[in-house]
């Protein structure tokens, strides 16, 4: 029994309604809702478990939880004002009802031993890294794999770089960036990497691209430009016909990268595409300039209503983006993001 279940005596468990599946969670004192699903086996979104990622953030629809550390570290404002919460640390008070679409990775969770087949350094901090596995994985178009290596319990999350293909795959792609001191990413920038042996699962993650026929506005930032330009290569490969912007936010023109993969969508594209980067510290001659946020409203002049947005980076990007995006009109539920943390953000 944990130190928090210690201390509930025997305060009643509690039943969690989760919709839209009606699925129902029986959640003892102590316990998080995510604990609890996990406990059952149940494919709910997840990926730090501390609440620095947000990926299981969860409406509360009815009921009262206690937060075991502030929502607000994760969600914006406007998330908790819509009635977010995070799941693993939600205690809950009452007989809750809450919403989340469950993950439908299932029987295509796939762990296999891989290898580092190439890698390309394509700016100063970030790397392309193709990996060869033992199995093929398939995924859907933003989702992200989990990469082990040496047998260590500790994994690192990185998104898939480039269109899935149909029956799965044997030769993955990722674009890494160099965090100083990182576990991981100081080896394979010391080049201390490839000999190292790795296993990978996946897929996880629920970014992807969703049904519709408005147009799309994406932002990204650092390697967040991997899982945006997965899901928009792979949407071009299926005809989408939708007026899309790309903003991509970097620093300096040498922070700027992904030209190739870029163009080639472009080209494929059926409906209007505008790529628009977006330099915050050192101007260029026919580069937009400031912070990429700052181009939310013009993008969404050029598209027009019922956009929906996009959103892959650092958690400070993805928050003003979020504000300004619902500041201009659009819906949360009409924001989808995948916030790039890494690990010292859950010290």
């Amino acid at each position: 029994m944990s130190f928090l279940k210690s201390l509930f005596g025997k305060t009643p468990a509690q039943t969690v309604t989760v919709q839209p599946s009606g699925l129902e969670l029986t959640v003892e004192p102590g316990e998080t809702i995510l604990e609890q699903a996990l406990i059952k086996n149940i494919p709910y979104p997840h990926e730090c478990t501390v609440g620095t990622c947000g990926s299981c953030r969860t409406k509360l629809l009815s009921g009262k939880v206690d937060a075991i550390t502030p929502f607000g570290y994760t969600l914006s404002k406007e998330e908790l004002e819509a009635g977010y919460i995070l799941a693993c640390q939600s205690l809950p008070k009452s007989e809750l009802t809450i919403e989340i679409d469950l993950q439908e990775e299932g029987d295509g969770l796939v762990a296999t031993p891989a290898r580092i087949a190439s890698t390309t350094k394509l700016t100063h901090d970030i790397m392309k890294v193709e990996w060869e596995t033992d199995l093929p994985m398939g995924y859907r178009a933003g989702q992200y794999v989990n990469i082990r290596w040496n047998a260590e319990q500790i994994h690192r999350s990185y998104s898939f770089a480039k269109a899935p293909e149909k029956s799965g795959q044997t030769l993955l792609a990722t674009f890494i960036r160099h965090v100083p001191g990182g576990a991981f990413t100081d080896l394979l920038f010391s080049g201390e990497a490839k000999s190292l042996d790795y296993e990978l699962d996946g897929p996880h993650g629920q970014f992807w691209l969703r049904p519709g026929k408005g147009p799309i506005l994406c932002i990204a930032g650092g390697s967040g430009l991997a899982p945006i330009i997965s899901l928009l290569s792979d949407a071009a490969s299926k005809r989408a016909r939708r007026d899309t912007v790309l903003l991509f936010g970097a620093r300096a023109k040498r922070d700027l990268y992904g030209e190739a993969e870029i163009s080639a969508i472009k080209n494929a594209w059926t409906a209007g595409f505008d790529f628009w980067p977006v330099l915050s510290e050192t101007p260029e001659d026919n580069l937009r300039a400031g912070l990429v946020t700052e181009h939310i409203g013009p993008a969404l002049e050029r598209l027009g209503p019922d956009t929906q947005a996009y959103l892959c980076g650092p958690p400070p990007m993805i928050d003003a983006a979020m504000e300004e995006l619902v500041r201009q009109g659009i819906p949360l539920d009409a924001i989808f993001y995948d916030k790039f943390t890494d690990a010292s953000m859950a010290q």
